[in-house]
């Protein structure tokens, strides 16, 4: 058991443990949120609905018992999915599954941090006039503010990632469903639908290029379940909470996406929906409730407020869950000393927020190239939808490797018993993942800026994987130094 986790403690002394709410919880607010619909919604559609219920028996619900699998299976280590892989395999692809998991949460981290920016602006403006009154240099430079204020608050307050994961977390779902449920009572009393026409061939899904090249966002918006895993090691009984948790991550999960689409589509005309609609999306739509309930912006605020405590929980288990999986079980040999060595006093590693800091900032130089916010925006969304996806796949590949090798380890719970079908599960949800964040290169949303987003995709990805390429080698010189002395 890892003695940093472990020393995660309410009094000296005595082991807290996390329910099993709480695990879902706090995966639920790295998962999915009501924001997450509406780029999808704009990108495909009401066609989306269709492809929010494949996915959730397909790809969400299997991916989330793997997950569960996978996690008790190796329920002693602290670096969850790098662990899975390690052990399932060897160490250098441990090594590359802890890179890519650590880097890919950089691009959300930006994102995320834009988010908070946006909801503190309709809470202080109560309007989307935000590009107005603040330019890209100053957008970008907020959202860097916004990073470091994080780092220095997760380490200064205790228990700061459960605290605002359950306000945060709790309070969103909530505002999900009060959005479903009142959306649904505003059309029984007399609000016309918006969408038109609003029948079974506009569910019907077109097929094409973009239709494909937009999947990857919504990979991006379900998955995470692996993130709950660093924290197994702090549940009472894993073996039957665990399990419950994961369950309760993907119900709500199907829940927000299939019928928050569904209620998106009486406020807004699927066929015509604005271009910040990414951005500004749930503001609209919270307004539109209000004013049709003669609430007027009372419930755009609500949102607003709960969308940036929502927004800051993120960061928080982001930062942490990240930093514990870099760190957390990667063989001495790839990783520098001086990134690893130097922990601060809940164990996680203090140069791994030095490097998210470098490598944001990096983003953030690259998104001051775009013309708006707006485009700024898209953009984050349209590089998470790519890089999200890839590191995804390690979470397939290890439960293949798990299942092929299957005789080797012990699980107290085991999705589909049978060998065969559950490596047919496992390389359907590796192929279809790989697929959707390839084509998810293709910009979205970019039509006057095509070529120059496209080049910045490729950029992005070259250097945030490529420099996993640079760890071993520093290690190696180090090695070489200590050598010599």
């Amino acid at each position: 058991m890892s003695e940093e986790i472990e020393t995660i403690n309410f009094e000296p002394g005595k082991k807290h443990y996390m329910s099993w709410p709480v695990i879902a919880l706090i995966d639920f607010v790295t998962i999915i949120s009501f924001e997450n619909i509406f780029y999808p919604f704009q990108n495909q559609g009401l066609s989306v609905v269709v492809s929010w219920i494949f996915l959730l028996f397909a790809y969400v619900i299997p991916y989330a018992l793997m997950s569960t699998q996978m996690g008790l299976t190796f329920n002693d280590q602290a670096g969850g999915l790098a662990s899975w892989v390690r052990h399932s395999s060897n160490d250098t692809l441990g090594y590359w599954t802890s890179w890519m998991y650590w880097v890919q949460t950089v691009p959300y981290l930006v994102d995320v941090s834009n988010s908070v920016i946006v909801s503190f602006s309709w809470i202080i403006l109560g309007n989307n006039t935000l590009d107005k009154h603040m330019s890209t240099f100053w957008f970008g430079i907020l959202t860097f503010v916004i990073i470091l204020a994080f780092i220095l608050i997760e380490n200064a307050i205790k228990n700061s990632l459960e605290l605002l994961s359950l306000i945060g977390g709790g309070a969103m779902f909530i505002m999900s469903m009060l959005f479903v449920l009142l959306a649904v009572w505003a059309v029984m009393h007399g609000h016309h639908i918006a969408t038109k026409p609003f029948n079974w061939g506009a569910f019907k899904p077109s097929f094409s290029l973009r239709y494909f090249s937009t999947t990857g966002l919504l990979i991006f918006a379900m998955s995470g379940a692996e993130l709950a895993a660093p924290y197994i090691v702090q549940m009472r009984d894993p073996k039957h909470e665990f399990p419950k948790a994961m369950w309760m991550l993907a119900l709500m999960t199907g829940f927000l996406t299939i019928f928050g689409t569904l209620a998106l589509a009486m406020f807004f005309n699927a066929h015509r929906i604005p271009h910040n609609f990414k951005m500004n999306g749930p503001y609209y739509a919270f307004q539109l409730l209000g004013e049709s309930l003669g609430w007027g912006k009372v419930l755009m605020y609500i949102f607003a407020v709960v969308q940036a405590i929502f927004m800051m929980a993120q960061l928080a288990v982001l930062l942490d869950a990240s930093s514990r999986v870099f760190a957390g079980d990667v063989a001495d040999k790839y990783m520098p000393k001086w990134l690893t060595g130097k922990k601060d006093k809940t164990g996680r590693p203090i140069h791994s927020y030095t490097l998210t800091c470098g490598l944001a900032l990096f983003l953030l130089l690259l998104t001051g190239t775009l013309p708006n916010i707006n485009s700024i925006y898209n953009w984050l969304l349209n590089i998470n939808g790519i890089i999200s996806p890839y590191k995804t796949c390690w979470v397939f590949f290890a439960f293949v490797m798990l299942r092929m090798h299957q005789d080797k380890f012990h699980s107290d719970y085991v999705f589909i018993k049978n060998k065969t079908g559950a490596l047919i599960m496992g390389w359907w949800c590796l192929i279809f993942t790989f697929i959707c964040a390839t084509l998810g290169f293709i910009p979205q949303e970019a039509e006057a800026t095509f070529n120059h987003q496209l080049i910045m995709n490729i950029i992005t990805v070259i250097v945030l994987f490529g420099l996993g390429f640079l760890l071993p080698w520093l290690r190696k010189r180090e090695e070489k130094r200590e050598m010599n002395m």
